[in-house]
């Protein structure tokens, strides 16, 4: 697949980036590099291989999920510039 100046001009409006017109060869050509790459990636065989969340194996640290110092919603809400029936009152954006 090959990006031509046309249609990353379509991609740089759907991402609303302003691409000027004498960029657009230069972003085709990195488009296609992106492309290039994601070609070589797709060579590779990856059957059997767990997905990974990192390249060096890791252990999350895990604790007890239990409540530490509760009760605190008075606390809390002295900050808030409005405070109502014991919540955070905020502005209605949605009509």
């Amino acid at each position: 697949m090959s990006i031509d100046t046309a249609t990353a001009a379509r991609v740089a409006k759907l991402a609303r980036i302003k691409v000027e017109d004498d960029a657009l060869p230069a972003l085709a050509q990195e488009f296609n590099t992106i492309l290039g790459f994601i070609e070589q990636l797709n060579e590779v065989d990856v059957e059997g291989i767990e997905p990974m969340t990192s390249v060096t194996p890791q252990r999350l640290k895990r604790r007890e999920d239990v409540v530490t110092e509760g009760d605190q919603q008075d606390k809390v809400l002295k900050n808030a510039p409005d405070a109502r029936e014991g919540f955070f009152a905020v502005p209605k954006v949605v009509e």
